[in-house]
Parts: C-alpha cells; structure tokens; sequence
C-alpha cells in the first residue's frame, strides 16, 4: 500500500504554518475499520486538490454527540469543552467533517459553549471543488453503474445539505437514480439519536431493513452514503438480505477517489 501523507496540527504549528482547514476525522473515521477507508479516501482527495489542511491525529477526541443523544449533557459539555480549547489553542477558523454526527454538533452546539467555527460537510466542500475546477472527473469510470443515494438525517433534515452529495454523484457519471423515499422525505437508517450503541427496541422490523429495501427497489448497483452510521446499517441490510454480490455501499468519498484514480 503506498504510503499516505497526512498532515498533523502540532507538527503544523511547530513549523510556525497555520493550516487553512482542521480535517475533523471522527472516531469512525479513526476506528472503524471500514470507515478508515472513507478517511483515506478523503485525505487523498484533499492532497490531490492540493488543500492547506491537518489532522489533530492523538489530540482529537469525541465530539460528545453520542453523549448528548443518550442524555449524558454533563459528559457532552465536558468533551466539549475540552476541545473547544484545544481548537481555540490551534487558531482553528474551518473545519471539514466526513461524518455528519460531528458536522452537526461542531456547528450547531458547539456555538453555545464558546466555539465558533466555520463548519462544512466533505460533500458541500466536494461541491466547492469541482465548481472550481479543481478536480478533473472522468465520466467513464462508473457509467456501467446504476447509483442511488440515501440521505443521512444529520446532514439531510438537520442541516438542509440535499444538493451538494447529489451534484457530486450526478458529476460521477453512472445512473443516478433516486429513491422512493429521499431528501427531506428520506427514512433514516435506524442508528442516529445514539441508537449505533444499544441494542434495538421491540417491533415487528428493523429500520436499516425497511430502508435497505428501499434501496434494492432502485434496482441500484452502488448505494451512495455520506454517513458512517449509514455506511454500518446499510451494509447489515445488504448483507441480511444476501445481495452483497448485486448492489454495494460505497462512500461518496471513495467513488470520487475511484473517479480520480487515487
């Protein structure tokens, strides 16, 4: 594997350079195996646009969004708190999130607490790269697939973030399709509100199932996600319902390193 060149904010600021962009990874994105690759995925669109950005690395820490969803406000305030004067330390003015738990709670919450910051999701940053050329997309590589999206709740119904993931798929090429339920209408992926990390509550279905079907309804080849809670819970419907072989869930991160061929 070829080594990935990731800039660090202390090493940064112990060269006296001040990054333009904080790239704020995340516990999945730093964790979970899979989402790793989301991570990597990004980092090498960043070094390819030639974007100033760094990573905490050690020094990051939980944003506190699964304790403020689970009704831990104490804990929340305290894993706040801790970074907000860690970022503060570091002179952060932007940051880039690859999960939209952690977009939503630095930009909304965080305020509240003392910390105000330029806050953007990768897809919306995504956009803002391809409209200035920055990013030389090939309509080759995906247009055998037939592509939909599904909506992540933070990102969609939270923060109004609909045309920016769907600009950057559109630009993919492939066949973009939609889902029955989608944008402000879309049905979430059954693990937001901290529900990734307890076990489900009686009834008759599981929400990723009802959503996975959703999905395979589209007849779609690569569902589309922008989420790593989305990521998780649409791999176990794909992977209940044995359709591992038909259709895959990909991060809109990873289809635009494809594209580019990094």
């Amino acid at each position: 594997m070829t080594q990935l060149n990731v800039p660090v904010m202390a090493d940064e600021k112990a060269k006296g350079h001040h990054p333009e962009y904080l790239y704020w990874v995340g516990c999945a994105g730093a964790f979970d195996k899979r989402y790793q690759k989301v991570t990597r995925a990004f980092a090498k669109i960043l070094n390819h646009a030639h974007i100033d950005y760094a990573v905490l690395g050690p020094e990051e820490s939980c944003t506190g969004d699964p304790a403020k969803r689970a009704g831990n406000e104490m804990l929340f305030q305290m894993q706040a708190l801790q970074n907000i004067e860690l970022l503060n330390a570091y002179g952060v003015k932007k940051i880039i999130c690859t999960c939209p738990h952690c977009f939503n709670i630095l930009k909304n919450e965080y305020p509240e607490l003392g910390g105000y910051y330029e806050v953007m999701h990768y897809t919306t940053f995504l956009e803002q790269l391809i409209d200035e050329g920055k990013l030389e997309i090939s309509q080759d590589v995906f247009k055998d697939q037939r592509i939909t999206y599904h909506d992540p709740c933070y990102l969609g119904r939270g923060n109004g973030v609909y045309k920016a993931p769907r600009k950057v798929l559109k630009k993919l090429g492939g066949h973009y399709t939609e889902m029955k339920r989608s944008g402000s209408f879309a049905l979430c992926c059954g693990a937001g509100g901290a529900q990734m990390f307890k076990e489900a509550e009686s009834g008759d279905k599981e929400i990723y199932a009802e959503r996975t079907e959703d999905v395979l309804e589209t007849n779609a080849t690569i569902v589309a996600t922008a989420c790593p809670f989305c990521m998780t819970m649409l791999t176990d419907g794909i992977k209940m319902g044995n359709r591992e072989g038909e259709v895959r869930n990909m991060d809109i991160a990873e289809l635009m390193a494809a594209n580019l061929g990094l």
